[in-house]
């Protein structure tokens, strides 16, 4: 019977991918304006200052700089310069 060389197992793919201090990293290097859609349903709009393990610091230049815990953020979403801050396109056709 012939003897057959062990399958090597499959790496584990890693916890941490640094995908989101990546995409941090580049919205606040390149100052994007953003959305950002809370639990709530609430719409901050403002460029991410800065950011750590549990919270990002938004500079809005219509109120005040906050700092959003981030298990209260539903999604974000860059805000493109041809939407109005209150218009947003899904796709939709109507």
């Amino acid at each position: 019977m012939p003897r057959y060389a062990p399958m090597p197992r499959k790496r584990v793919p890693p916890e941490v991918t640094n995908a989101e201090n990546y995409y941090y990293i580049k919205q606040m290097a390149a100052k994007t304006p953003m959305v950002v859609k809370l639990l709530d349903g609430e719409e901050i709009r403002g460029v991410i200052e800065w950011y750590d393990k549990n919270c990002i610091k938004v500079h809005r230049s219509d109120g005040p700089n906050l700092l959003i815990l981030k298990h209260v953020i539903k999604y974000m979403y860059k805000q493109t310069e041809d939407q109005e801050p209150d218009e947003v396109d899904l796709g939709q056709v109507e």
